[in-house]
Parts: structure tokens; sequence; C-alpha cells
């Protein structure tokens, strides 16, 4: 087997950032250092944390730069948020798959990847300013010509700790001082008897799954409402796409489609505040991704949503502490509704509905 390097990229919160952002970060710090080790043991030949400050360099930009620099013969890379609750099997895979003497690359999922391992790692010495992480097994299919597998049947290698909710869901409560938890943990708990009610139903808005839909099929007793939207929105890039194979032209010939949400229609129509009383509309309890509400009103890339900060506290239903005003008055409005309303991510729609419904013990790695 060739030598795998692992690379675990931190991005340290900027002199700016407010408290629950250095929470999420100090977290994300010891889960990297969690894994540098456990990467280590399951063959790796090294492993490193890369951290930095906040800057305008893409995703591609710091991997090619790298990649160049280092001269990886296989390379294992992933977020500091990523795989909290990775098994060694687990790691081992994305080491075998990264010192294959093929070209091969791995991925928790391929059209969302937050780990990725890839042999013959020299390829990415190419790699295009793609704008994050989720769009590398496209490039690598698509362009590099790698055969691009993925584990996407565990679920448990979606969780990615992006914001504090994630923490929440795996048991940490260890919030900063001043930040009260106890109204979202009411919600949390008010949305587990609705989902415990056959006279209810629980609505799933945003970047859910099958597989995810198909668990509340089986785990939940209310009848299940869902908007399924936006999903491989961050792989979506034009950077990491190839020609068409029928024709040999680029396989985007237009400007690409931004993103488009049923509910963020309605908020455009309505505003922000009215959001729960379209879902009261609709449901007794609902888990809403706001990464595509804020998506459809302000376009896919973050550098153009409110702060970290901002969504953090948000996910928190915080709204005292949101100063975005677009924002705020939806995160007031959704801590109001009448239903128990909970924001969050791709996580939160995705495998986070298990941690939150399910009985599911998880192992504390903080």
């Amino acid at each position: 087997m060739r030598p795998v390097s692992v690379r675990i990229m931190h991005p340290e919160p900027g002199p700016e950032a407010g408290p629950i952002t250095r929470w999420v970060a100090t977290r994300r710090v010891a889960l990297a250092e969690r894994h540098r080790e456990a990467f280590e043991n399951a063959g790796a030949a090294g492993a490193a944390i890369v951290a930095g400050p906040p800057d305008d360099r893409s995703f591609g930009a710091r991997l090619r730069a790298l990649v160049r620099a280092e001269r990886p013969a296989g390379l294992v890379v992933l977020g500091s948020g990523a795989i909290p609750l990775a098994t060694p099997a687990d790691l081992r895979a994305f080491v075998g798959a990264a010192g294959d003497e093929r070209r091969v690359a791995l991925a928790n999922n391929r059209y969302s990847a937050d780990v990725i391992a890839v042999s013959h790692a020299e390829v990415l010495a190419d790699l295009p300013d793609l704008p994050g992480d989720n769009a590398l097994p496209r490039w690598l299919d698509e362009v590099a010509g790698h055969e691009v597998r993925d584990l996407r049947r565990r679920w448990r290698l979606a969780i990615d700790v992006d914001g504090p909710l994630e923490l929440l869901l795996l048991g940490d409560r260890a919030a900063p001082a001043g930040i009260d938890l106890r109204p979202l943990e009411a919600k949390m708990a008010a949305l587990r008897h609705v989902a415990a009610d056959r006279r209810a139903e629980l609505l799933v808005s945003g970047r859910t799954s099958p597989t995810t839909l198909a668990w509340l099929e089986r785990a939940a007793v209310a009848r299940v409402r869902a908007f399924v939207e936006e999903r491989g929105m961050r792989a979506a890039s034009p950077l990491a796409q190839g020609s068409s194979p029928a024709t040999g032209e680029p396989a985007m010939t237009s400007a690409p489609r931004q993103p488009a949400s049923l509910l963020g229609v309605l908020l455009e129509r309505d505003g922000p505040g009215s959001i729960g009383e379209h879902l009261s509309r609709l449901a007794d309890g609902a888990i809403v991704d706001s990464r595509v509400l804020l998506a459809h009103r302000l376009g896919a890339g973050e550098g153009a949503w409110p702060s970290a900060e901002d969504r953090f506290a948000s996910d928190l239903l915080l709204a005292d502490r949101v100063t975005d005003p677009w924002l705020r008055d939806l995160t007031r409005a959704a801590a109001a509704s009448r239903i128990p309303v909970l924001l969050g991510g791709h996580s939160l729609v995705g495998p986070g509905v298990r941690l939150l419904l399910g009985r599911r013990r998880v192992r504390r790695w903080t």
C-alpha cells in the first residue's frame, strides 16, 4: 500500500468571532486532535491539523497549494468538524482507499463530502478553485478520472459539526456563559413528542435524504411531510463538472440555476416573520434547514450570508443575539411559533434527525 497522509483542515475563528463561534471552534479542535491520533492508529503514515485564520482563499486553492508543497502519495482530507461518530473501521476504510495503487477515491458522501480519500494525490495539484470540499468528489469523477465511491449508507459518517446544534445533538451541553439552552431543549423535547404522536404530523424541510425519510417512516409514529430541496447545493460548482459525454462540450452551457425553495418563496412574499404561521398550517412540528432559506435569498455562497455567529445564534433560537434583521425576524418567529420549530443546517435535517428523535446513545468525544 502506498503511504497515506491525513490533513485535517481547521478554520480558526477570526478576532471578531463571538462566543458561540469560539465554542464551536474549540470543540472542533478537540475533535481534530482525536482524529489525528485515530488516523495514525488506522495506518496513516502521518496526520496533521492544518489551521489558519479566515481569508479569501478557496478550498481548492488551499488543497492545491498543500499538495504541491507536500507531494503526498495518498491523501485523506477532512474538515475539523467531520465524522465525529466514525469508528476505527471507518477510518481504516479511508486510509485503505488513499493507499490504493489504482486511481480511486472514497468519500463519506459523494454528493456532500466532508471527508475524502484520494489515491495518486498528485492529481490534486491541478485542482481548480472549488468553493468547498463538497464538490471535490464530482471533480475527481468527471474531470480527473478517478473511480469515486462513497459510504453514504453509514449514516453516522454524515454528521458534521458545523455549528452548536450538532454539539447539542451529540450530547455537549457546555455552552458559553450567558447562553441559555433551556428554551431550545424544550423545543427539542416537544418535537420528540410530536414524532411519537400518531395524530400529529412532522415536517422536515431542506437537504434531507431518502435514507433519512425511510428511517422516519420506521421510527416516527406521526405522519411525515417533507420538502426535499437543494440536495447537493454545495457540490454543484461548475468548476467540478466535466464535459458532456455525448457532445464533448462543457456540461454547463448556461448560468447555473440559483438555489430556490418553496418555503423561501412564501417568506419572500410574506416576510421572514411569517414562518411560524406557514409551518403551523403544514404540521404540528417542523425541522427546517435554514441554510436553504439563506441560499434562496442570498445565493449559495456563504460569503453573502449573515455571519457564523448570527447563524449559530439562530440555530439556538436566540433571536436577540442575531444582528442580521432578516435572520433575526425569522428566528424570533420560529421561536415564538405555536408549534415547535428547529432551525439548522444539513446535519439537522439529515442524520441529526436520528439523534434528535431516536434514543440511540452516542459516544462522547469532547
